[in-house]
């Protein structure tokens, strides 16, 4: 079994249901407002880790104490292997959460924190990887930052997985250095053509599942038939699963098969932490 190493950002999320999205200038009232660990980095990590897969996770936190070890005490309950969370001189990162009726969601987030953290400051997560270990990376960090990781990565042998989410322009120019590319509808438009220089990619399409773009072929995987609740944190479900499957030797379809009811199971609850999977809901599924 390999190891994953998940390189990302940390944070709290504030969550807020919503009949619609506001208008311009309108105060509007939300309703069972709930605070919790969040970030696209840190959901990947647990779930990588409730898949009984040893994880290291990096992310940076910021200088304000209580937020900072909020997340930091949520992290050390979840049994991850190392925990690298260097802290700088910025405001802990913060996403904002609204949730329609539909379960479909819009978030905004703050990066200033994320977008701090330098290369060499996770380098040493780096170190030591083989053949078959998996380093997963998202959008939040600096563009030159993630383009060093994934080629430190790359000459370990590792496989890189790159969600490009939040994308940022330039993004586009990662791909080719990854094995695997994972980008729901949004992110694969950004991309663009580019999207097919990566050995593999898996566009994720929601209720419709997704589709694996690799060798100039693709090939369609439905999804799981569920009522959604909340879709917020299926796709960091759907990365997390994917890298752990794949570092215990499934192959790219087995994961995707799993990582799809990964990632329905989450948007039959409520929130982004608090609906992930749990561990024995995640051994269930790996041994199916």
């Amino acid at each position: 079994m390999g190891h994953v190493v998940v390189i990302g950002n940390a944070g709290l999320d504030l969550r807020l249901e919503v009949p619609r999205l506001p208008l311009a200038g309108e105060t509007l009232i939300g309703n069972a407002g709930t605070r919790a660990p969040g970030g696209k980095g840190l959901n990947q990590a647990v779930v990588a880790a409730r898949c009984g897969v040893p994880v290291q996770f990096c992310a940076p936190l910021g200088n304000d104490d209580a937020e900072a070890s909020e997340v930091e005490k949520h992290l050390s309950c979840e049994g991850l292997a190392k925990l690298l969370l260097p802290r700088l001189p910025y405001a802990t990162d913060f996403s904002l959460l609204m949730v329609l009726p539909n379960g479909e969601n819009s978030i905004v987030s703050t990066s200033a924190c994320s977008l701090a953290l330098t290369a060499a400051q996770a380098e040493p997560l780096l170190r030591d990887l083989g053949k078959g270990d998996v380093v997963l990376m998202q959008g939040n960090l600096s563009l030159e930052t993630t383009a060093a990781l994934l080629t430190i990565a790359r000459q370990q042998k590792a496989m890189t997985i790159f969600n490009p989410a939040p994308f940022w322009p330039g993004a586009e120019k990662l791909v080719g250095q990854c094995s695997l590319v994972i980008a729901n509808r949004i992110e694969a438009e950004s991309l663009g053509p580019s999207i097919d220089t990566a050995p593999a990619a898996i566009v994720t399409l929601g209720a419709d599942g997704c589709v694996l773009l690799k060798r100039q072929q693709q090939r369609s995987f439905p999804a799981e038939t569920v009522t959604a609740v909340d879709t917020t944190g299926c796709g960091d479900t759907f990365c997390g699963v994917m890298a752990a499957a794949l570092a215990k030797g499934f192959t790219t379809d087995q994961a995707i098969e799993v990582a799809q009811k990964a990632a329905a199971l989450t948007a039959t609850r409520r929130g982004a932490f608090q609906a992930l999977p749990s561990r024995e809901e995640l051994a269930i599924l790996l041994s199916g």
